[in-house]
């Protein structure tokens, strides 16, 4: 049995590059994914893939600098698995905001550990 057999987890930035292919990796170790991404033509190959190969994977269309998609993700996770174990926060994230203003992107994390 592997670290990763049966965690259910998160991967934002999941339609390509390293999200990508750290959900394959997962996917066949046993984890259970919820994948996230801007992109749901590349979401469903994936699981598409995925499910092909045996894998436990669901997905939901997110962008990470919104809030409330934020919040739709864990919620659609702890409905899909009834948890969240792990969160791989891939995805790229560049707000622009003048620096005075200063930038708070810990709610991102507080939304999915509720």
């Amino acid at each position: 049995m592997s670290e990763s057999e049966s965690k259910v987890v998160i991967i934002t930035g999941a339609s390509s590059g390293v999200g990508e292919a750290t959900a394959r990796r997962l996917a066949a170790s046993g984890a259970k994914l919820m994948l996230a991404a801007r992109r749901e033509d590349r979401l469903k190959d994936l699981v598409a893939a995925i499910e092909k190969t045996g894998g436990t994977v669901a997905y939901r269309v997110t962008d990470v600098a919104d809030r409330a998609q934020v919040q739709a993700l864990a919620d659609a996770t702890l409905e899909t698995y009834g948890r969240i174990d792990v969160l791989v926060n891939n995805a790229g994230l560049m707000p622009l905001s003048p620096l005075d203003q200063g930038l708070n992107c810990s709610w991102i994390i507080h939304s999915l550990i509720k």
